[in-house]
């Protein structure tokens, strides 16, 4: 194994991106611009500079320029994941691949995903699944869950808050239900975008179509991205939004399970 990706973070001990413990690996690069994004510093293919702001005594703080996203290989990333396999084992988590969209780098995760199968390590892949369906035909069967992105049904909003069309996407969110592949519906709740009544009612009578997807969860908007814009000295489009309430969660919730469906707030 010799392909190198680029990645801009690791996360040990993850609790919220798929079953049990697990260490998620954030790959560079997508080809969405969601106005919600929480990892701004992952939407490109090469390193993000950004400022880093010390502090240097009680009155005064130094700002540097440093750069997020570095080149790794397979067999640096595999060996990284393998530390943590006891934990893996007892709480039945794995890795997670997460980004960023991982597909951007298709090959670089093809490899990554073969070196899991041999090291017999669960895998489980975030994605909001646009790209092309043969590429996601030639990684699917080496995936063992799918954390699949469900944003706007209206392909004139999604267009508007992400910038792409979501014909491909649910195209291939069909393709794989029909296929039987395990998946979760991620649903991120961005108060008076995707959470808008038209758009509940829309995503409700598409998921009601799907044959194997039991699962959703409600990813509610945070402003923890909020310091990752500053430091990019990138426009926060959302600046101002405050997070849905706890009743609004609870009646999408409510509304989910009336499909027989899971629900899980949260990650």
């Amino acid at each position: 194994m010799t392909s190198r990706g680029l990645i801009f973070d690791i996360k040990k001990y993850s609790l919220h991106d798929g079953p049990g413990i697990r260490t998620t690996i954030f790959l560079s690069g997508c080809p969405l611009m969601c106005w919600w994004c929480q990892n701004p510093e992952g939407q490109k293919l090469d390193p993000q500079e950004a400022l880093k702001i010390r502090k240097k005594s009680k009155s005064s703080l130094t700002a540097t320029k440093e750069l997020i996203g570095r080149e790794a290989s397979v067999e640096e990333i595999a060996a990284e994941i393998e530390r943590d396999r006891v934990f893996y084992e007892e709480s039945g988590g794995g890795v997670t691949f997460s980004g960023g969209e991982p597909l951007m780098q298709y090959a670089f995760l093809s490899d990554l995903l073969d070196a899991c199968l041999k090291l017999k390590i669960p895998t489980a892949l975030e994605t909001c699944g646009y790209a092309p369906w043969e590429v996601i035909r030639k990684i699917k069967d080496k995936v063992d869950l799918f954390l699949y992105d469900l944003k706007l049904m209206d392909e004139k909003e999604h267009q508007k808050y992400t910038g792409a069309s979501n014909t491909q996407i649910l195209s291939n969110l069909n393709k794989l239900d029909v296929d039987g592949k395990n998946i979760i519906i991620r649903f991120p709740v961005i108060p008076r975008i995707t959470d808008a009544d038209g758009n509940i009612r829309q995503m409700t009578e598409f998921l009601r179509t799907l044959k194997t997807v039991r699962e959703i969860d409600l990813l509610p908007y945070n402003k923890l991205g909020k310091s990752k814009y500053e430091k990019l000295n990138r426009l926060n489009l959302l600046m101002d939004l405050e997070p849905p309430s706890h009743e609004r969660l609870s009646q999408l919730s409510d509304g989910f399970k009336v499909l027989g469906l899971k629900v899980k707030i949260g990650g």
